[in-house]
């Protein structure tokens, strides 16, 4: 079920006045794709968050413009780091009947053998690519970790065959492995590296879209 957003169309403004727009409780925006020119418009935040709650970050919104309603999804955005806030998004018009190419979160079930004994989980890669019809995007990719060993892992090679959504990335596209714990004496060793290394981190300023 896709929940609606009311928006408004805008011109392509000046800093200033998105930094205004902002201050206002809204997120400046851009909507393009399927039958739809690309259009700057603006939502409301506290509106937007409340969506993505109900839908997921994959699911299908009906953003309104101007009374005129349009199957989106989200396709990109950008936040603030050390607030929180939306700065902008993308939304991304879909035609409902025709599959599209999107990254869904892989999310590990159960507890597997090899933690159990005390190895460590990785995840080399926390997506996957998948092709779906916009009303089956899943929330979440899930794999069941259950029976894997230590020195065990789980590519897209050992998934492809038994998943029902057709999976776009390489077969060794690694999403999770159980290796063994490290000693002391390793742990000693990677903390110093780490030390030795250390730089002076340079924050740059991120240039924000508009």
């Amino acid at each position: 079920m896709s929940t609606t957003i009311q928006s408004e169309a805008r011109v392509p403004s000046k800093q200033s006045v998105l930094t205004e727009l902002r201050k206002e409780g809204y997120v400046p925006a851009v909507v393009y794709g399927y039958k739809t020119e690309a259009t700057s418009i603006s939502v409301k935040e506290r509106e937007l968050l409340k969506t993505l709650q109900i839908t997921g970050r994959n699911g299908v919104i009906k953003l309104n413009i101007d009374g005129k309603d349009i199957n989106v999804v989200l396709n990109d955005y950008q936040s603030d780091v050390l607030k929180g806030a939306i700065q902008h998004a993308d939304f991304l018009a879909i035609n409902m009947t025709e599959e599209l190419e999107v990254d869904v979160l892989v999310h590990l079930v159960g507890e597997s053998v090899g933690l159990k004994e005390g190895g460590v989980l990785q995840q080399p890669n926390r997506e996957v690519t998948i092709k779906v019809k916009p009303s089956d995007i899943p929330e979440t990719f899930d794999i069941d970790i259950s029976n894997l060993q230590i020195g065990e892992s789980i590519t897209v090679a050992e998934i492809r065959a038994k998943s029902k959504y057709e999976i776009l990335n390489e077969d060794d596209h690694s999403l999770v492995l159980i290796s063994s714990p490290r000693t002391a004496a390793e742990m000693e060793e990677l903390e110093s590296d780490a030390s030795e290394s250390a730089e002076p981190e340079v924050i740059g300023e991120k240039k924000e879209a508009k």
